[in-house]
């Protein structure tokens, strides 16, 4: 075996050599045989050790030459564990790019743009983030889908974390899961992977603090109640609750509670608990769900319907919904009378056979939970926590806002969207007068719609996406960008008309761009505004950078409110459909999740650095100050961010 590795690993140094001798134009015809090569040595753990002797060489022979892997200091943690569970040349290539950063971390490899340091850091983050491969899962699920590709990102990750410090990543780890739970997302499977891989990384080297803070997350999503750590199996904790007197069950309504405000986890016990609640003591479900004085009066007003919600949608396997359901409340959603039905007929809703395949998943099936159910504890979710709505996946930032945005301010119009999607399997959306039936269009922006999204985005964004694309699709040929008109026709009419762009759309290049600031001053700033609030999100589009500054793509955003933080200063508070809110775009600019005013699900930025990443924005031209007033170094401090960031793709006019 050994003298099989030997020879293996001489080929391999030997193709190496070959493609670092190869002209640019020719090393693509080399890679292949380096990439197999490597394959076939990273099979083993020994092999994987030959093959990072080299990687301090793999630069400079051009193992990335002419791949988005090229450039060391663009790479994004994020998006490396997706890479290495893909079947195919690609998982290899991001593996070895592993092995790249190791050796500059390790002082191996001077690299030009990334320092020790940085490549550290990248490491333990990208560690922290696929903690599944640190520690793979012992589930069906986890074996059905494993394979070569597989077995090697978790050998990688062996090797990574045997040179790594497991502190550092326990550390980056903590922080992780504490700036993802500070968000309220709606799905938090993710999270909770996170959190009970990450316990069984706790020994003798790991600190005290960091310790502490595992294990209390470990409790919030096991045993977060005194009954619930004595009686950690539900049967047995389901007898015990009909054994206790009314102040222990107060106590545990408390402490359930407490532990679902500190973290937006719920543990499973807890929807047993719920529901034992909701058969015998229903006056304590809104100290359980911890519900304001609105939530408490809108409970009280509405208890049956409450209760039969309770029945349907919270179970153990949905038990996240308790969560959505005690902010529901206290929105006072079911204040609005004609919204009742709407959520009533829900409960017996014909489901069409497709919608219940996707909506149904194993864990569902177990438990006994309807298509039903799961559909009602979806739209209880959003509409509890509209900017706890995420993408997932899908290029279909446009589709989650528009959830996002009909869950704040059209309640009505969304439940009327979810029963025709669920019923019919079709929506439509009116465009200038022509109805679009989702039916009768082929492909969206996705290619396909990947599942791990929450119920409603389960069952409207395959619709949404069509139809969003077919209305643009509508606009090609007016000259100017199709959002304009799409927008106020998709969201609803509360848009504004006024519309701004920096990008011609017949020339591709940025046009007038103070201009363009100076308008989002005048419109939004409130000391250049006239005074005029923000009574509705503003849809607006901006460009997605990385940590060097440099464009990744364009995304959909809603600024939701601008407000001053707490040293006086403006900032722009914005919902955004991605998973993680909280990044860094370069040039100092860090998206902020707490700390700075943020309400649930909110991202902020000051405002001159939002506006150094807009490209597009509405705004009511009847309430606007004067342009003229916006102070000319704001304007030029916006110009040069943006210039020395994604300006650099763009010719500027």
């Amino acid at each position: 075996m050994a003298t099989e590795l030997t020879s293996v690993k001489d080929k391999f140094e030997q193709a190496l050599r070959s493609l670092e001798q190869a002209k640019p134009f020719a090393k693509s015809m080399y890679q292949t045989e380096v990439f197999q090569l490597a394959t076939e040595l990273a099979a083993t753990d020994e092999g994987l050790e030959m093959l990072y002797e080299f990687a301090s060489d793999f630069d400079q022979a051009g193992v990335f030459h002419g791949g988005p892997w090229a450039e060391a200091e663009n790479l994004e943690p994020p998006f490396v564990g997706g890479s290495l569970k893909i079947r195919g040349v690609n998982s290899v290539v991001e593996m070895l790019s592993e092995l790249r950063m190791l050796a500059i971390s390790e002082g191996k490899y001077q690299h030009t743009e990334v320092t020790a340091e940085e490549a550290s850091g990248f490491l333990n983050e990208v560690l922290a983030l696929n903690m599944d491969l640190l520690f793979p899962a012992e589930t069906e699920a986890a074996r059905v889908e494993s394979g070569e590709h597989t077995e090697r990102a978790e050998r990688l990750f062996r090797f990574l974390g045997g040179r790594l410090s497991y502190k550092a990543v326990a550390d980056k780890l903590v922080d992780e899961i504490d700036r993802l739970t500070v968000q309220r997302p709606i799905m938090v499977d993710r999270i909770i992977n996170m959190i009970e891989t990450a316990t069984q990384m706790i020994d003798e080297n790991i600190e005290d603090a960091t310790k502490d803070s595992l294990l209390a997350y470990k409790k919030a999503i096991t045993a977060p109640t005194p009954l619930t750590e004595k009686f950690p199996n539900p049967r047995e904790y389901r007898k015990h609750l009909m054994e206790v007197d009314e102040d222990t069950l107060r106590a545990e309504s408390r402490a359930f509670a407490e532990s679902m405000n500190r973290t937006g986890l719920v543990a499973p016990a807890n929807a047993i608990f719920l529901r034992y609640l909701n058969r015998k003591y229903s006056d304590l479900i809104p100290e359980a769900l911890s519900l304001s004085e609105i939530g408490t009066a809108s409970f009280n007003a509405h208890t049956e319907l409450v209760r039969d919600m309770i029945q349907i949608a919270v179970h153990p396997e949905t038990s996240k919904v308790i969560y959505g359901l005690s902010r529901m409340l206290d929105r006072g959603v079911l204040t609005q009378d004609p919204l009742l039905p709407a959520i009533r007929r829900l409960f017996e809703i014909d489901v069409h056979p497709d919608v219940k395949k996707n909506l149904l998943r194993r864990e569902h099936r177990k438990g006994g939970i309807t298509a039903n159910g799961v559909l009602l504890g979806g739209v209880i979710s959003v509409l509890g926590q509209p900017l706890g709505i995420g993408q997932g996946l899908n290029p279909t930032c446009q589709s989650a806002r528009a959830i996002s945005l009909w869950a704040q301010h059209g309640i009505g119009q969304l439940l009327e969207y979810i029963a025709r999607a669920v019923r019919e399997n079709d929506i439509d959306v009116t465009f200038e007068g022509e109805a679009i039936h989702s039916n009768t269009i082929e492909g969206g922006v996705a290619e396909e719609i990947h599942q791990e999204l929450d119920p409603v985005s389960v069952v409207l964004v395959p619709h949404l996406d069509k139809i969003y694309n077919e209305m643009m699709k509508k606009t090609l040929l007016r000259g100017e960008d199709g959002h304009k008109w799409v927008n106020p026709e998709f969201y609803g009419e509360w848009i504004p008309r006024g519309f701004a762009n920096i990008i011609d759309p017949l020339t591709g290049y940025v046009t007038d761009y103070q201009a363009f600031v100076r308008l989002f001053y005048a419109t939004h700033h409130p000391e250049y505004n006239e005074g005029y609030e923000m009574i509705y999100p503003n849809p607006v589009g901006i460009y997605i950078t990385n940590v060097h500054g440099k464009l990744l793509g364009l995304h959909a955003v809603s600024i939701q409110r601008i407000d001053q933080d707490e040293q006086g200063a403006y900032r722009v508070y914005f919902y955004n459909p991605n998973n993680d809110s909280g990044q860094n775009w370069g040039q100092g600019i860090e998206t902020s999740v707490q700390g700075h005013g943020e309400l649930e699900g909110e991202s902020s930025l000051p405002f001159h650095q939002f506006t150094a990443r807009m490209y597009a924005f509405h705004y009511n031209p009847y309430e606007q100050g004067d342009a003229y007033m916006v102070e000319d170094a704001d304007v030029e401090e916006i110009e040069r961010l943006s210039r020395e960031s994604w300006g650099k793709t763009y010719t500027w006019v």
